[in-house]
């Protein structure tokens, strides 16, 4: 196993940059996309870039922030784990200590940020460090982890309301929970990938927990996240007719990831985790459209 004093500085540096997980942009792209809903449709349009600066950069490194945490909280049960036993706490290239101040560094990165946004995303943004940090804890007590992502992954959606001045309406809440339960779809598909190994170790997740129902779940999942996301963008009068046919994309595509998970093999589940970056694009493109045309 390699030490932390064994590694130079540049070989410390490519550890903080896999740790932070910059190497696979997919988490980041999953928060971003929802971000960008939010703001486009709070704001009618595209916010100014006094706006939309600060959210990227604090959306960039709050994902990174999630992920040394995690990192930290699994430290002892990643190394047994085939997909993550090469993560640098896992191998020990950098240490415990190390993680936790790659956190905080992040953590005060994105709340730098903050300084250019209204007081009202200061105070918003308690909840996001607080998911953020929790989280990764909770498969150790829960089935549910899934859940606690899906509320972390989708908070940026009233932080990206009180950005642009909106109050948190009946529309922030719908994308909220649309996305919480797109979230939860994923985020199953992707603990599909270690469900063997994490019922020997004793983590826990809704992949254990759905058993052999876990592929319908899913989709019920993603079609609840449809649903609502639709009905928030007939609110807003963005449904007809472009909202609606980026819907229906999503929908084909949610169709196609079951007909490649449905017998459940690890690392098309995988795959179909990683295919959800076109998912929020898609939504994204048919707001923007909506909006401008």
């Amino acid at each position: 196993m390699t030490t932390v004093q064994q590694i130079s500085w540049r070989e410390r540096l490519e550890a903080y940059y896999y740790l932070c997980r910059f190497d696979k942009p997919i988490g980041t792209e999953l928060v971003f996309w929802p971000t960008m809903w939010a703001l486009w449709i709070a704001n009618q349009g595209m916010p100014s870039l006094g706006i939309l600066v600060p959210m990227i950069i604090g959306t960039i490194c709050m994902r990174a922030a999630g992920c040394a945490i995690n990192d930290f909280a699994d430290r002892k049960v990643d190394g047994a784990v085939e997909r993550t036993k090469n993560r640098p706490l896992a191998t020990g290239i950098i240490s415990a200590k190390e993680a936790i101040y790659v956190f905080l560094i992040l953590v005060a990165l994105s709340a730098g940020m903050l300084f250019f946004l209204p007081i009202e995303t200061f105070y918003c943004s308690f909840g996001a460090l607080f998911l953020a940090f929790i989280y990764p804890f909770m498969k150790r007590y829960t089935h549910l982890p899934q859940v606690f992502l899906g509320a972390a992954f989708s908070w940026s959606i009233p932080m990206a309301y009180t950005a642009v001045g909106h109050p948190l309406d009946l529309t922030c809440w719908l994308l909220y929970f649309g996305n919480l339960a797109w979230t939860v779809a994923f985020d199953t598909q992707y603990a599909i990938t270690d469900r063997e190994y994490d019922l020997k170790i004793g983590v826990k997740s809704t992949a254990i927990l759905f058993g052999r129902f876990d592929i319908e779940i899913i989709s019920l999942l993603q079609a609840t996240s449809v649903l609502l996301i639709g009905f928030a963008l007939y609110l807003e009068d963005l449904l007809f007719p472009f909202g609606l046919i980026a819907l229906l994309f999503v929908a084909f595509d949610f169709i196609y990831q079951w007909t490649k998970t449905n017998d459940r093999d690890p690392q098309r589940c995988f795959w179909a985790f990683r295919h959800n970056r076109w998912v929020g694009l898609m939504i994204f493109v048919g707001i923007v459209m909506a909006l401008n045309l």
